[in-house]
């Protein structure tokens, strides 16, 4: 046992990772860095390059506009060379473009190369969390673990290290960002092993094909509102604070630091209380509200870095919750429902920014702040128009379905699974016979080493009780922040099941075998016991 136990420990850290998760996770910070990197300079290079707020404001809608559609053939490319030369490309696409934009003498010709960096922006982010679940050990939860570890860490220091270098010249973010994710593309491209290619190529036409579907068109719609509300306030709001650009990154890094705690925990912990559509209604509303205040009080300054900060919270929850709710309701692989939700929500956060300048000189400083409550209004409504769906969908993940509730698909598909979310199908039993009536002891495990320790504690368990073993693995799934890539395939999980039921038939304790579609979190596999077992 302190061989295993000496094993286990060597990885139970999701932190304890190769070198090649590392390089991508930091390529991650970077570009988390983005969403806040901008915002303390943008009075600066309004004022020094004598451009309007409104052109200024540009930077925001070509980099999100162009994310948005290249987010339309990201899996096409991915499906063809792979996550790894996706990533690369990205990376490469990244660097030349954000030091082309530190090097710009006009406007223009940063709004172009910001265009051209949304293009690297839409390959790195379709790419990096398949590159780290791929790299990492200990399983996918270690992985999402440090991805979600990454985004928080960029969102939060992203405003500081822009308003840090702004303060010695707004061409210092551009340039900070082509050195770091210079160091991350040397590093990815060194120390990450190739990605093999996917089973089956993406059409192009896949993300749009997609967007038939109702339930995933209104969500995205939905996202778009809310996204169109979410950029008026990031793109806009530096401007009436008339703040230098470290104590506009101070402003936004508070602002980050609250977008980070709540899309990573906050998030989830509403999402068990009240469900997904509930959190999204009273968040979004919530969000109405600061926006509100932020509309009334835009002149005042206190007021106005008050709500913003504030608003961070909202955002973070919204992140996270709403992708959610896509992958709930989408009925396509996980990749395309991704790029599908992204085009659509990056275009409302793209146009947001610049028509909020034109508002202001059409209808005065408040006026952008009302269209943004009227447009999260307006999701709200676009919402209710899905609740039947994000309920079915939310009851199907509350059921618990023993036994036979599904079949298992054929060993050699290798496809993802189908089946009821939170349906239990049987792998098989090891070959030791159970005493009739035996105490049953629950073996919840994932595919980390350090799993065995749970099962060889069950075995002893049983040896000593006269025990029979369930041994259950919960399918991982892969959503993280707001991205989400294909999780287990069954064929997987039933590995993951068979290696533990082989460690158990080694000890000769009986044990069956079970798998977890699709569940809403690992505590469902305990759910799913809670009553006697047929």
């Amino acid at each position: 046992m302190s061989a295993t136990q000496a094993h286990a420990d060597s990885v139970a850290s999701p932190f304890r990772q190769p070198k090649a998760v590392f390089a991508v996770a930091f390529a991650c910070v970077v570009s988390f860095m983005g969403i806040g990197l901008v915002d303390p300079i943008l009075p600066a290079i309004s004022h020094e390059l004598h451009a309007s707020p409104s052109q200024v404001t540009l930077l925001f809608t070509s980099y999100l506009v162009v994310t948005a559609v290249a987010m339309l053939i990201t899996n096409w490319v991915s499906s063809r060379i792979g996550a790894k030369k996706t990533l690369i490309a990205g990376l490469i696409i990244i660097v030349v473009f954000s030091a082309a934009a530190g090097a710009s003498p006009t406007i223009g010709a940063i709004i172009g190369f910001r265009a051209g960096w949304g293009v690297g922006n839409a390959l790195f982010i379709a790419t990096s969390l398949a590159v780290i679940v791929a790299s990492a050990s200990g399983g996918f939860a270690g992985a999402i673990v440090l991805y979600e570890t990454a985004l928080g860490v960029g969102i939060a220091i992203g405003p500081l290290l822009g308003g840090t270098l702004g303060e010695i010249s707004w061409r210092g973010p551009f340039y900070g960002v082509a050195a770091l994710m210079a160091i991350a593309l040397i590093a990815t491209i060194v120390l990450v092993e190739p990605t093999p290619k996917p089973a089956h190529k993406t059409g192009l036409s896949a993300p749009l094909r997609a967007l038939k579907h109702r339930g995933l068109l209104t969500i995205s719609l939905t996202a778009l509102c809310y996204n169109w509300a979410f950029f008026t306030v990031l793109g806009y709001a530096p401007f009436p604070m008339e703040l230098s650009p470290i104590k506009l990154g101070l402003v936004f890094t508070g602002w980050g630091i609250l977008v980070a705690l709540f899309a990573v925990f906050g998030a989830p912990r509403l999402q068990a209380s009240l469900g997904i559509a509930r959190t999204m209604y009273a968040n979004l509303a919530a969000f109405a509200v600061v926006v509100l205040v932020i509309a009334i009080w835009t002149t005042d300054r206190a007021v106005l870095i008050a709500a913003v900060i504030i608003s961070g919270i909202f955002i973070g929850v919204n992140n996270t919750i709403t992708t959610q709710a896509v992958m709930t309701v989408s009925p396509v692989e996980k990749p395309v429902a991704s790029a599908a939700y992204s085009f659509v929500r990056f275009i409302g956060g793209g146009l947001a920014p610049y028509a909020a300048g034109r508002m202001v000189l059409a209808a005065g400083i408040h006026f952008p702040f009302y269209i943004a409550v009227g447009a999260l209004l307006v999701g709200i409504g676009i919402l209710t128009t899905a609740h039947r769906l994000l309920n079915q969908a939310e009851r199907v993940q509350a059921e618990q379905v023993a036994g036979s509730a599904a079949s298992p698909a054929p060993a050699s598909t290798g496809l993802a699974s189908t089946g009821p979310v939170g349906a239990l199908i049987p792998v098989e039993a090891n070959a030791e016979p159970a005493e009739p009536g035996a105490r049953i002891i629950l073996a919840a495990v994932d595919g980390s080493p350090v799993a065995a320790l749970v099962t060889e504690a069950a075995g002893v368990l049983a040896a000593g009780h006269g025990g029979l073993v369930h041994v259950v693995h919960t399918q991982e799934e892969a959503t993280a922040g707001d991205v989400a890539i294909d999780g287990e395939s069954l064929e997987q999980a039933r590995a993951v099941v068979l290696d533990h039921l082989d460690q158990l038939a080694g000890r000769h304790v009986p044990a069956e075998g079970q798998i977890l579609l699709h569940a809403a979190d690992h505590g469902a596999a305990g759910r799913a016991f809670q009553s006697p077992h047929p």
